[in-house]
């Protein structure tokens, strides 16, 4: 009996070992059917997390079918998933820009602590694959946040300036256009205002106008 009860324990940690190991942990899967039922290129394809997300899918769809534009947004996504999932959701797809929108999950530390400098390094990837793909990077600013409602213990205000100091100097000195909506949306406390952000995180519609506001000249 102690015998078959080894043997059960094992095969029950080898299936989930493989479970493990199979797992599509950067989501590669997640736009799979809608990239490949594209059949006019994007003229821009935007990565990123929830942020993008609910932008493209859910709060205001019709700013990017007008525009001809890809969302390619991953709620929870840090910077290194997106990497992983730059070629079939960006460089397979041949838009002429990539807007990236990457970091406030990383600083929230959904996949445990990262570096900022690991994140630029990221983004600098990112850039440096759609450049070598005949593909326009553009850079966006962390959005202002003073609180995660999922990591309450972290105080993220002063990490996203940072950040977003490190990410336009990068931009800047390589000739990336780098989008500022920080600038345009931060608070006196370095949040965003709850007519921004309800949650403090996730733009409300009328965040996001603002935000299409700002990027539309970018990609005209």
């Amino acid at each position: 009996m102690k015998k078959f009860t080894c043997i059960l324990l094992l095969a029950t940690l080898s299936a989930m070992s493989l479970h493990a190991q199979t797992k599509d942990w950067a989501r590669t899967d997640r736009y799979q059917n809608n990239n490949s039922e594209i059949s006019v290129k994007p003229k821009a394809v935007f990565m990123g997390d929830s942020i993008t997300d609910n932008w493209g899918n859910r709060t205001d769809p019709d700013f990017f079918t007008e525009h001809n534009f890809a969302g390619r947004g991953i709620s929870g996504q840090t910077s290194c998933e997106m990497l992983v999932r730059f070629r079939p959701d960006v460089i397979n797809l041949h838009p002429k820009y990539v807007v990236i929108l990457a970091g406030t999950n990383d600083v929230a530390q959904n996949i445990g602590y990262v570096d900022i400098n690991i994140v630029l390094g990221n983004v600098i990837s990112m850039c440096e694959l759609a450049k070598a793909n005949k593909i326009k990077p553009i850079i966006c600013s962390v959005l202002p946040s003073r609180e995660f409602g999922w990591r309450k213990e972290i105080k993220p205000a002063e990490i996203i300036k940072d950040l977003n100091k490190m990410l336009k100097e990068y931009a800047l000195s390589h000739h990336i256009p780098y989008v500022d909506y920080y600038s345009a949306m931060v608070d006196e406390n370095g949040g965003l205002p709850a007519k921004y952000a309800s949650d403090g995180v996730h733009p409300t519609l009328e965040g996001y106008k603002v935000m299409e506001e700002i990027i539309l000249p970018y990609l005209k």
